[in-house]
């Protein structure tokens, strides 16, 4: 067993594609490290062990969650590291490159790592003079690095160019060294994603294509190519963590709402955000609603697609865990939540107001419709339905006019083609139909081959 088996315990988002990581330092306390603001499930591990969080260190200012160090600090009396280059307002032990923590038997060392990020670091955790592992952030991450047009496309080649030189660093460390990034499958910061979450130094210099490229001009080119879009959120993000995030004393509730209460919300600026199921969805909902199914990838949809300011009301499915909601949506800084509809819509209906409908079709009855693909680029390339017109979700809004009549709104599942439909139906386009599937479903069921593409060339 080695020290990753008894004393690390990787955190998984698979929401946002992040993992934070609970190190056990052997004594009762604990380090953590890029721990997200919704914490229940570090404190649950941490619980399980008998631990307090004594360190919480960031790695970089996250655009993608706001950083729970503050409510750890709160929480647990944890000492919070950071980038002294992040220049953050409030107190925490500023760190520069080279600069020590002992941490009680270990020692973490601060390695300046830029590119993800200008004030980036990545920590390193020895055992006397040992290298056990790298906690990686968003600088080397499995199989690829993470983004670098986060600060604005004038500073992307800047940023990637420092890329470069971080993880040629970081590669001058022992192979056995442990790496343990922030950022993995799924993520959004990923440029692009990999599919395994933790790696070595030796297995990256052999195995990351990044690694690969013969001088910093093409690792830069290879990088910067493999950029694709990201939520809007992360705009507002990095500044928020600087400043830093509020500290929660109790837990968020989601009030109930009367129906009469919902229309007023509404009429007057609020938004109406329905988790249930799509089918749920299809099958009635409040006209002008969007459809954010809770899952995994709540959050990401929610901070894409509607803005911070405004009042949420949220139309919820019998059994659908309140917490799940509350705590995704105040990990990337919507905490506007005005309640939920008392009731659902069984109460909505009953209280003499109309619901919408969404058709919801499946391969086999799906023809005859101009096939718009909502999904993200990299998808779409990868393999697509012949002549499919392909808006992504996130750009759908601006391109609303553009959507022909009657469009069969497809994904890979139907999750982000149901919200894509209530985006249209917002924007006056009630004759669209949602794809229950995906292509390979259409493809097959209209004996049609995917092409892939982004000008639909064949596999």
């Amino acid at each position: 067993m080695g020290f990753a088996d008894d004393h690390l315990i990787p955190l998984l988002d698979p929401g946002l594609g992040n993992s934070a990581y609970l190190v056990d330092l052997g004594d009762g306390r604990a380090l953590a490290v890029d721990a997200c603001r919704d914490l229940r499930t570090l404190d649950a591990a941490a619980e399980r062990r008998g631990l307090t969080v004594a360190y919480a260190a960031d790695t970089h200012l996250h655009a993608d969650f706001l950083s729970g160090a503050l409510q750890l600090r709160h929480d647990h009396g944890a000492a919070v590291l950071a980038s002294a280059a992040g220049h953050r307002a409030f107190d925490h032990q500023g760190l520069a490159d080279g600069d020590e923590v002992d941490l009680g038997g270990l020692t973490l060392r601060a390695l300046a790592t830029p590119g993800h990020t200008a004030e980036h670091l990545s920590f390193l955790l020895l055992d006397g003079g040992r290298e056990l592992g790298v906690f990686t952030g968003g600088s080397l991450i499995v199989d690829s690095a993470a983004r670098t047009d986060l600060l604005g496309a004038d500073r992307t080649e800047e940023l990637a160019r420092a890329q470069y030189h971080s993880l040629r660093r970081l590669t001058e460390l022992p192979d056995g060294t442990a790496v343990w990034p922030t950022h993995g499958a799924g993520s959004f910061c990923s440029a692009p994603p990999g599919n395994e979450r933790t790696s070595t130094i030796g297995a990256q210099k052999r195995a990351n294509p990044l690694l690969a490229a013969p001088d910093e001009d093409a690792f830069v080119r290879q990088l910067v190519a493999g950029l694709g879009t990201y939520p809007a959120y992360f705009d507002r993000l990095a500044e928020a963590n600087r400043r830093g995030p509020a500290v929660l004393t109790g837990t968020p509730l989601l009030p109930e709402l009367s129906a009469e209460q919902v229309r007023a919300l509404a009429a007057d600026g609020g938004r109406v955000v329905d988790v249930r199921p799509v089918a749920d969805y299809a099958t009635g909902h409040i006209q002008g609603s969007l459809s954010d199914p809770l899952r995994d990838r709540f959050a990401t949809w929610l901070g894409w697609l509607l803005p911070d300011t405004v009042p949420l009301v949220f139309v919820t499915g019998e059994g659908q865990d309140l917490s799940e909601i509350v705590g995704q949506a105040y990990k990337i800084g919507y905490e506007r939540l005005a309640g939920r509809l008392a009731g659902g819509m069984p109460a909505w209906l009953a209280d003499g107001n109309e619901q919408a409908t969404t058709a919801f079709v499946t391969a086999d009855r799906a023809g005859g419709r101009p096939y718009l693909d909502v999904r993200q680029a990299s998808e779409f390339t990868a393999g697509h339905v012949p002549g499919a017109i392909h808006v992504e979700l996130g750009d759908l809004d601006r391109a609303a006019a553009d959507v022909p009549e009657g469009a069969l709104v497809a994904c890979a599942h139907g999750e982000r083609a149901m919200t894509a439909a209530g985006l249209l139906e917002r924007a006056g386009r009630t004759d669209v139909a949602v794809l229950d599937g995906g292509p390979a479903d259409y493809a097959a069921a209209h004996g049609q081959e995917l092409v892939r593409g982004p000008e639909g060339t064949r596999p």
